[in-house]
Formats: C-alpha cells, sequence, structure tokens
C-alpha cells in the first residue's frame, strides 16, 4: 500500500493532522458562532472571522513561500478554475456547516453526517470521473461495504447521539475543585 500512496508514511503526519484540525473544526466553530452573542447574525459574524483566518493561511502563507522559493508564476487557466472551483465548494461546506447550527443542528450530529457523508460523495465522484480499469464490477465487495459502514456510521451518531448534560461552556472555563482538609 505504500507504493501506492508514495514512499514512507509521512503523508500519513499529514493525513493525521487534517482529521485532527477538521475534527475540532465544527465544535470550534460553533463554539465561535455562540460566542459572538448575536443569535440573529453570529453565524455569520463566525463564518466573517473564518474567511480571514483562511486568507492568513490560504493567501498569505502560500504566497509568503512562493515569493522565497522564487517559483514561476505561470499558472494554467484550467488549474486556476478547478483550484477556485475546490475554493469555493469548500467555503460554501463551511457555511452550510453554520447554516446547519443555526437550524438547530448539534455539533455532535452535523460534523458527523458531513463526515459520514463526505466520503460516500467523493468516493461516488471519484469513480464516476477516474473508473477503475475493469470498469465497476472489478471492485472488491469491501469498498462498498465501507460506503454504506460510513452512511450507518452517520445515521447511528445521529440517531443515538446522548442527551447533552451539564456541558460547561467554553467561555467559561471549570471552576477548580476545593477539597476541605478531612478530604485531602
Amino acid at each position: 500500500m505504500a507504493s501506492a500512496q508514495g514512499s514512507g508514511g509521512a503523508w500519513l503526519v499529514f493525513v493525521a493532522l487534517t482529521v485532527v484540525t477538521w475534527g475540532v473544526y465544527g465544535i470550534f466553530l460553533h463554539t465561535g458562532q455562540t460566542a459572538m452573542a448575536d443569535a440573529a447574525n453570529g453565524r455569520y459574524k463566525a463564518f466573517l472571522f473564518v474567511g480571514l483566518a483562511y486568507f492568513a493561511t490560504a493567501v498569505l502563507a502560500p504566497l509568503l513561500l512562493l515569493l522565497a522559493r522564487g517559483a514561476d508564476w505561470s499558472m494554467p487557466g484550467r488549474g486556476i478554475v478547478w483550484s477556485l472551483v475546490a475554493g469555493l465548494v469548500g467555503a460554501a461546506g463551511a457555511f452550510g456547516v453554520l447554516l446547519a447550527f443555526g437550524a438547530g443542528g448539534s455539533p455532535s450530529v452535523v460534523m458527523s453526517l458531513v463526515f459520514a457523508g463526505a466520503p460516500v460523495v467523493n468516493a461516488v465522484i471519484a469513480l464516476t470521473w477516474h473508473p477503475p480499469a475493469g470498469g465497476i464490477a472489478s471492485i472488491r465487495w469491501p469498498f462498498f461495504a465501507g460506503i454504506l459502514l460510513a452512511a450507518l456510521g452517520g445515521y447511528l451518531v445521529t440517531v443515538y447521539k446522548p442527551a447533552p448534560g451539564g456541558a460547561v461552556s467554553a467561555a467559561t472555563p471549570p471552576a477548580p475543585t476545593v477539597h476541605s482538609a478531612e478530604e485531602r
């Protein structure tokens, strides 16, 4: 498998980085939205700051890197168009997450459905755009089982989500526990 994915396992570090950062994305986004203290416009305010963060991360950082590397600035139109489309669908997805929160979806359910559904969509589109050499019939059954399990996982997390308890707000950290002399 390593040869099909590239040499070594360095790419797994970047996958782990993405899993962790996207795994906390919905929770942080919801916390930012609610911390805006504006029920009508909090999600739009949060999205504004997400956009500023994207600008710093996705515009300034690569620009500085390209300048430092002395990169060739020629860019084929096809690459520009597909990159812009990717950015638009990514931003639309982030906005959809905020709208889902605003419509009453909880971060655990919304993000579980997103992260269960996105691989299914990715698999269908990838197979459509890049079909396997032997056609759909050449795909082994565990691949289809994985798609079904991803969908089932999203469903199960949604239906059996634990009821919220006395969760502590991210804005107010829990108070330290003070024990009396007898309890120590």
